[in-house]
């Protein structure tokens, strides 16, 4: 039952025969550890970052440190910016990236704890989606339902184009 969107998804990057990659700040690398969790995972998983800390996310992921500075890390503009440097990065076909606040503490009023920003580009295309959990669950739930939300999504960009 936990797994429904992730096996949807990973049955249809194998279909299609497609890569993907993730950079990840707020799941620190759950999203890779769950696509791993499927066998033959190395068929369409091609590589993996946690970029936590904004100079990782501008190092690896060429995130301008004028999308860090003006808009923050957990931003819709940074989760853009996210996804299109890791496709450049890795060339795979689809770059699956989460920004966000798990909690317990980090959250503002205008960033409370549960916001999180899941972008995904695939052929040329980025979708950015902005969602806020309740604020009360706990940082394990909260990453592991920010994971499901990005397979979600990523499932449903690739069968919309």
């Amino acid at each position: 039952m936990f797994d429904r969107n992730l096996k949807k998804l990973t049955n249809l990057l194998k279909s299609k025969k497609l890569t993907i990659a993730t950079a990840e700040s707020c799941t620190g690398g759950l999203l890779a550890s769950r696509l791993t969790d499927i066998s033959g995972s190395s068929e369409f998983l091609y590589e993996s970052h946690v970029t936590y800390a904004n100079e990782a996310k501008h190092k690896y992921l060429s995130v301008s440190n004028e999308i860090l500075d003006t808009y923050g890390a957990v931003s819709e503009e940074c989760a853009k910016a996210m996804a299109e440097g890791l496709q450049k990065l890795s060339n795979c076909d689809i770059a699956l990236c989460t920004t966000g606040i798990a909690g317990p503490t980090g959250g503002t009023k205008e960033k409370p704890v549960g916001l999180v920003y899941i972008s995904v580009r695939y052929q040329k295309t980025t979708v950015v989606k902005k969602y806020i959990l309740p604020s009360f669950l706990p940082r394990k739930i909260m990453k592991f339902l920010f994971t499901e939300k990005a397979f979600q999504l990523a499932t449903s960009v690739i069968n919309n184009q």
